[in-house]
């Protein structure tokens, strides 16, 4: 199929090519290019149009149990949304950020069944959280409209009525305001590696690149951090002069990060309760449905043209590309 061809392929040119060796015949680039965008536009235009419905205010008479949207992969137990953010060049407007939001199940098994780790490792006692079934909306959005298509996806997955729900992220504030208005039964969480990173950035700059002072500081935070005294870690770091003009200003705002983040923060509690506290399900959204396709040499791709990719690469890595086509089909012949 020329679509998935060209959504799986790194160009058009390099579809063409396997399309072809595929079923025998002859197929332009331009015309793997027209296919794959047409068909993503027909894809955006359904999203929009469920995203829509799924937003209605709530209609008299309308059941609570209603579901508005089809189920797709729906999750029935324990679910995690994160969301992030991924550069791509848009002709004649320079780079530009597409927002993207992942939906995962989340299965939580004993930490027995953890696979053996070298080194020493904090997460050896705990259970072990696995994330899988991811599903994928992105695109060159304002945070409003990443809200709706996020909302609208939760629901197609069924999180809207799972037991437990949480949300995994870095810091970014409109990541949480948007999450926290969509599902505001989900547990936000601050990723872990993010606030570790914080850490070691702080150490790094008070105490220089590779002292034994600089490690020792900073693992006694990570201790702290880990076993759920962030109020301590906000302590040692006011105490610090964090404002000399050298230092970045990931590490000049330290003291308030975690101190505005501390609800986010609750590691220990987290880990007890069998919750994800790494954002990586996004992170890897971003290189595979957006930097591995859509980062490209030359001058970037037309802003309708990477919308429509967008929307199609979706799908394709939610694993339901072959749902969708059907559920274009009539208009997308």
């Amino acid at each position: 199929m020329a679509a998935r061809a060209g959504l799986e392929a790194k160009s058009f040119e390099r579809a063409a090519s396997a399309f072809s060796d595929a079923v025998g015949g002859a197929i332009s680039a331009d015309s793997v290019a027209r296919i794959t965008e047409g068909w993503g536009q027909q894809v955006e235009e359904k999203r929009a149009a469920e995203a829509a419905i799924a937003g209605l205010v709530g209609q008299r008479g309308e059941s609570e149990e209603a579901r508005r949207l089809e189920l797709a992969s729906p999750i029935s137990d324990q679910a995690n949304i994160s969301s992030d953010g991924a550069m791509v060049l848009i002709r004649g407007e320079g780079w530009k950020e597409v927002k993207l939001t992942v939906i995962s199940a989340v299965t939580v098994k004993p930490a027995e069944e953890r696979a053996e780790e070298s080194g020493t490792s904090r997460r050896g006692t705990d259970p072990l959280v696995e994330l899988s079934d991811h599903s994928y909306q992105a695109g060159l959005w304002d945070a409003e409209t990443l809200g709706e298509r996020q909302y609208a996806e939760g629901v197609r997955r069924g999180i809207d009525r799972v037991g437990k729900l949480s949300s995994v992220n870095d810091a970014a504030v409109w990541i949480g305001r948007t999450t926290a208005h969509n599902f505001p039964k989900a547990v936000q969480v601050v990723d872990w590696s993010h606030a570790a990173e914080r850490l070691w950035a702080v150490s790094k700059a008070v105490f220089g690149e590779r002292t034994a002072q600089t490690r020792g500081w900073a693992e006694a935070r990570l201790d702290e951090l880990w076993n759920g005294k962030v109020a301590d870690v906000v302590v040692t770091l006011e105490k610090l002069d964090l404002t000399v003009e050298r230092y970045p200003a990931e590490v000049q705002q330290a003291a308030g990060y975690f101190r505005n983040n501390q609800d986010r923060m609750r590691y220990d509690e987290y880990r007890a309760a069998g919750y994800p506290i790494g954002s990586g399900t996004a992170e890897s959204g971003a290189n595979s449905v957006v930097h591995d396709r859509l980062k490209r040499p030359g001058r970037g791709w037309a802003r309708g043209n990477a919308q429509a990719m967008l929307a199609g690469l979706g799908e394709l890595h939610s694993d339901r590309f072959e749902d969708t086509w059907q559920a274009t089909l009539p208009t997308a012949a």
